[in-house]
């Protein structure tokens, strides 16, 4: 009795990202595998009764898409209707940011915590203006003298707030910043509202944690984006005690167990990955080691839907805060320090040794959060130092953003059979503001993707949402042109990659760093049936044109979860 496929597609170009990046015009799925690739007269004679057979028409077929570096709770949390939006262009000046406020307190009853998310400096016009100028209470209190407000920056390491909230946690001019983060003060020695890195703990610690109902709202919210984007997988990068004080919690161990219930109840419409986060930044590697074993062995809800890949691990902040640990000077100085226990930079390096020790040790693998390029070389190289003494094979760890990649990296790196995960959206979005902190030649070079392909590191990519929109399209074009969001500015030419690559680091490389490249990351007989169709011919299309190009269907497993073609029997 012959066997039919249960989906069918004619017509398109099937970009099968295969050893050969070859081009395939009908793909055939059955049982959520793919089951044949070629042309018509290959897929034909699996067409039946019951097939559903979709005319591409000439759109381009896709493997999933894998956002490899996503909180997705977190974006959930932090877009509408759950949070007030305050990315660009939604907002483009502190104004604008006051008003949208305004209109948020009007919709709550009296006293009720107030949140938004994704302000940039960077794109607000009186900061713009004058770069000296950063957000403050004041901007806020006029329009909110009696609620609380809570305003998370894009990129997740700074937080504003207004004068209740810091009267209602209890910050003044006396509170010492945990370590590891700082709380701005002005001439006057009074706190302004704005909280960097560690010292936004204290404004977390004072908020009521997420309940169950909003995280699976957040989550639910999440997924519904991610289908209409064409993302089939993404990694969950850091759930556990030390995301308790992140964003209410939403990096939290409760998350995990929302998202089993998820999966038991069929909800669960994208491939998640897992890293646990023992402990948040600042911590000490005795406490990283203690509650990393205290967690024991979470184990896989389902190795190909829901699975725990690993421990993350902060090693320093991020550039735009000057946390990012740096070989030279900043701009106006300092070099930024690792965020981890310890009082001299000797201490640190040792801590953060420990840690990555550990958790290699124990047979996890490692995703560090690094962005410095002293940071990136003190991380490759104890990543080296572990596998050297507990020899392990293909344990891939990753340096996650690694934003300014030295060659000595990438070296060892290569060497070692490791990764980096990088962030394209997020080098669209602040390669501009960057220049201020780094310099012109330093803010090109940031996110080097051609080196890092060139010396042999397997290159993933995420877009780090809610820190930036996970729109992968967007991302494959700033990968291809380079070009800044703010001024359209080319930063780094040189470090362009091509279009073939660019695919790679969002299917078969991400499938790599979850440990899945035999069985998902490409189309390929046998493999999962996770499929993206973008309207238009993407091998062809000028790369400016690339992030309009709609996403018309996405399947997850053989099952469509997002729908704006016509399906015919």
């Amino acid at each position: 009795m012959a066997t039919y496929a249960d989906l069918v597609f004619f017509g398109g170009r099937g970009v099968t990202v295969d050893a050969e990046f070859s081009v395939a015009s009908a793909l055939a799925v059955t049982g959520g595998i793919i089951s044949a690739v070629g042309g018509r007269d290959d897929v034909a004679p699996l067409v039946g009764p019951g097939t559903r057979v979709v005319d591409l028409r000439g759109a381009t077929l896709l493997p999933g898409i894998n956002d490899s570096h996503l909180h997705g709770c977190a974006f959930g949390m932090a877009t509408p209707p759950l949070s007030v939006e305050l990315g660009h262009p939604a907002v483009s000046s502190l104004a604008d940011v006051a008003e949208a406020v305004r209109e948020a307190v009007g919709r709550v009853p009296g006293g009720q915590w107030v949140t938004g998310h994704g302000w940039d400096a960077g794109y607000l016009d009186e900061c713009v203006a004058d770069p000296s100028r950063l957000p403050s209470r004041r901007d806020l209190d006029a329009v909110s003298p009696d609620h609380p407000v809570v305003l998370y920056s894009f990129s997740g390491h700074a937080t504003w707030v207004n004068s209740k909230a810091l009267e209602l946690i209890g910050i003044d001019r006396h509170t010492v910043a945990p370590p590891g983060g700082a709380i701005v003060v002005d001439e006057a020695g009074k706190p302004t509202g704005l909280l960097h890195e560690g010292a936004q703990a204290l404004v977390q610690n004072a908020l009521p944690p997420l309940s169950r109902q909003e995280r699976t709202d957040a989550i639910r919210s999440n997924l519904a984006t991610l289908a209409r984007l064409g993302i089939t997988s993404y990694t969950e990068p850091g759930l556990g005690p030390g995301g308790d004080g992140i964003m209410r919690g939403a990096l939290g161990a409760e998350t995990l167990d929302v998202y089993r219930r998820l999966l038991a109840d069929g909800e669960l419409t994208a491939r998640v990955g897992i890293l646990l986060l023992p402990t948040g930044m600042a911590s000490t590697a005795e406490e990283f080691a203690r509650t990393l074993t205290a967690l024991g062995d979470p184990g896989d809800a389902d190795p190909r839907r829901l699975a725990i890949h690993g421990v993350k691990v902060f090693a320093d902040g991020i550039v735009p805060n000057k946390t990012a640990w740096m070989h030279e000077p900043y701009v106006g100085g300092g070099c930024g320090s690792l965020c981890v226990g310890g009082e001299t930079d000797a201490e640190r390096i040792d801590e953060i040794g420990a840690m990555i020790r550990h958790a290699h040790a124990a047979g996890h693998q490692l995703g560090v959060h690094v962005t410095g390029d002293r940071a990136i070389d003190t991380v490759a190289d104890a990543f080296a130092t572990a596998m050297a003494e507990h020899p392990r094979p293909d344990a891939r760890h990753y340096v996650i953003h690694g934003d300014f990649l030295t060659a000595h990296s990438m070296k060892v790196l290569a060497e070692h059979g490791f990764g980096v995960n990088m962030n394209p959206t997020i080098k669209w979005t602040v390669a501009d503001m960057e220049e201020e902190f780094v310099g012109v030649e330093r803010a090109a070079y940031a996110w080097p993707y051609r080196d890092a392909i060139d010396a042999g590191v397997r290159v993933a990519s995420g877009s780090d949402a809610p820190v930036t929109y996970p729109d992968w399209r967007q991302g494959v074009a700033t990968m291809l042109l380079r070009e800044s969001k703010a001024a359209g500015r080319v930063s780094g030419p040189e470090q362009r990659i091509v279009l073939a690559e660019a695919i790679r680091t969002y299917t078969i490389d991400a499938a790599w760093q979850d440990f899945a490249e035999d069985w998902k990351g490409s189309l390929e007989p046998g493999k999962a049936a996770d499929l993206c169709v973008l309207d238009g011919d993407l091998l062809t299309a000028d790369p400016h044109d690339i992030p309009e190009m709609p996403v018309v269907l996405t399947v997850v497993d053989g099952q469509i979860v997002h729908d704006t073609l016509t399906l015919r029997d």
